[in-house]
């Protein structure tokens, strides 16, 4: 099959018997056609048409080598700086397709499946381990385009670090049982984004010290498997108009509760399951951060010229460039803007190829990126909204725009540099992406995306080579007892 088009992705979600739960209802098929779902999913569908444009082809997709069919460059296993660069431009081109505000737009999880079967070599050997099976996920991902979510967030039932859950029914998702044809999982998982509205589902740990055996799997199965259920929460569709709502009424990426009601895992499914160590040691050992954060950056980087891009057309239409206070406010998006391209470039100047000769951009870079944007994200739509001050509240809907009193409209919400119409649908997007429901669940999912900010900063600390530091500081102690 190869790399798809929108129209193919369309017809592959519409044909699934998905079991998806939205306000107390079961949604029915076609889901594309639900009012919830319906942006979002004809904006993954632009990123798949983008994808086999004949001009962009070499591009967005490689010659998949046991197929020799045209495949999505996400999937490409990077050998050289080169082919870091090649997948950086391809993500990069689908992020500016959605502004980057798209958190699991296609490519994210495709990277995740690739970076697995870039370290199956970790598994060899090691019980209840199938490094086969990965291999066989990630050909079959990669040669049929398959789109995925993902879910590995227990819920939050207990979060204190010695909890143990009691009781007959599980909570968190865990292995209740084994047959010949695979394992029984029952419970639940957080936070599957777009939970319903992809092929599969990708279930794996949370590296965690309290994992216990039952608790330790990792697979991935079709969406519509029996007994699999998505809960999704409350929609932040604000509704079809463009005008009112510019952003969320085509990026919300709706999140959902997964549960497993006694769902068969089949055998060959499965990547690990009932081994501890693997939970707790593969995704950091593996080229799992590496590459996911690579393609985060990538994507957050278009985000920020974005939001920059907003900010700087509200200070043009109500001319507000001249005051100090507004430069100074631009300048911090810019800044973080430029440290967060030179982090990018960095860690692929200094990428190297690890031990099963796949070429890993350098993480140092990347951990520090990741560091950085969960607290300048929020940031950026502050200041925002203290460009557009009450701008940002007094805003009239498009139906008005169409009524007996638009020519009040016209008058009275002209700007200095646009009239009244124009000026509105530039502080609707800037509302939409910094005060809608959609836009505080951006910030929010800017801020957890990486997991605990603390436990990241934590995790630097720790990675971080802090020799040469240290032996300058030695010297400097020898040099002070010499006098």
């Amino acid at each position: 099959m190869g790399a798809i088009n929108g129209s193919e992705f369309l017809r592959r979600i519409n044909q699934m018997d998905t079991e998806i739960w939205l306000d107390g209802e079961r949604i029915k098929m076609p889901i594309s056609e639900r009012a919830a779902f319906r942006g979002l999913i004809q904006s993954k569908a632009s990123l798949y048409d983008l994808q086999v444009q004949p001009e962009l082809l070499d591009e967005m997709t490689f010659e998949s080598p046991t197929t020799k069919e045209r495949v999505g460059m996400s999937y490409l296993q990077p050998r050289t700086k080169d082919d870091l660069a090649k997948r950086r431009k391809m993500i990069e081109r689908w992020a500016r397709q959605s502004y980057g505000l798209l958190g699991r737009s296609p490519d994210y999880l495709n990277t995740v499946i690739m970076s697995f079967a870039c370290s199956t070599a970790l598994m060899e050997g090691k019980e209840n381990c199938f490094p086969t099976h990965i291999q066989s996920l990630y050909e079959r991902a990669r040669d049929n385009d398959l789109s995925f979510t993902h879910t590995f967030i227990t819920p939050q039932v207990n979060r204190s670090q010695a909890y143990f859950e009691t009781g007959d029914e599980p909570i968190a998702a865990r292995i209740v049982g084994q047959t010949k044809d695979g394992l029984i999982i029952k419970g639940a998982r957080l936070l599957a984004t777009q939970g319903g509205l992809t092929d599969e589902v990708l279930v794996f740990s949370s590296p965690s010290l309290f994992c216990e055996p039952e608790e330790a799997f990792a697979f991935s199965i079709p969406s519509d498997t029996k007994g699999l259920r998505f809960i999704c929460r409350e929609s932040f569709v604000g509704g079809d108009s463009s005008f009112n709502h510019p952003l969320s009424s085509r990026f919300e990426e709706i999140d959902s509760i997964v549960v497993f009601d006694n769902v068969l895992v089949p055998w060959e499914c499965v990547l690990f399951h009932q081994n501890t160590e693997v939970a707790m040691n593969f995704f950091t050992s593996s080229a799992f951060h590496p590459f996911t954060i690579h393609q985060v950056i990538t994507r957050q980087i278009v985000k920020t010229e974005f939001m920059l891009g907003v900010a700087e057309n509200l200070v043009q239409t109500i001319h507000v460039g001249e005051y100090l206070h507004i430069q100074e406010k631009i300048a911090e998006i810019i800044i973080s803007l430029e440290t967060m391209k030179a982090l990018l470039d960095k860690s692929e100047l200094d990428a190297t190829l690890d031990a099963s000769g796949y070429m890993r951009p350098s993480i140092i870079p990347l951990q520090v990126a990741s560091n950085i944007y969960p607290k300048v994200n929020p940031r950026f739509s502050e200041i925002i909204q203290l460009i557009g001050a009450s701008g940002m509240v007094t805003l009239p809907t498009e139906r008005d725009f169409q009524s007996a009193i638009a020519p009040d409209l016209a008058h009275y919400l002209q700007a200095a540099t646009k009239p009244a119409e124009e000026r509105v649908r530039i502080f609707r997007l800037a509302w939409d992406l910094t005060m809608s429901a959609f836009g505080a669940r951006q910030t929010q999912y800017e801020r957890y995306f990486f997991g605990d900010p603390v436990r990241s900063a934590g995790h630097l600390y720790r990675s971080y080579a802090k020799d040469t530091g240290m032996g300058m500081v030695d010297s400097a102690l020898s040099l002070a007892k010499r006098k």
